[in-house]
């Protein structure tokens, strides 16, 4: 994924912050590897952080528009951001 650091984010632009990135990177990577949506699970086994933990920033992603899940489904954590298109951090 390809990040631009600006003053100003272009309009429209999503904005995360940088450990809500690495959270969106790791979706993406294991989608593309493992041909499936990733488990609340498997982040908390990648980033080594509690179940509340990995919870709340797929919350916070949620909230922001930049992933959507089916509450109840297992493994149901799409991206809506297109890793194509450069992203603004903030």
């Amino acid at each position: 994924m390809n990040q631009t650091f600006a003053n100003e984010p272009p309009a429209g632009a999503p904005q995360f912050t940088p450990l809500q990135g690495q959270y969106l990177a790791f979706i993406y990577a294991y989608t593309r590897l493992f041909k499936r949506f990733p488990a609340e699970a498997d982040m908390r086994r990648h980033f080594e952080v509690t179940a509340p933990s990995v919870h709340q920033v797929v919350l916070t992603l949620e909230n922001a528009g930049l992933i959507q899940r089916q509450p109840g489904e297992a493994r149901s954590i799409q991206l809506l951001v297109q890793p194509e298109a450069p992203l603004i951090s903030r």
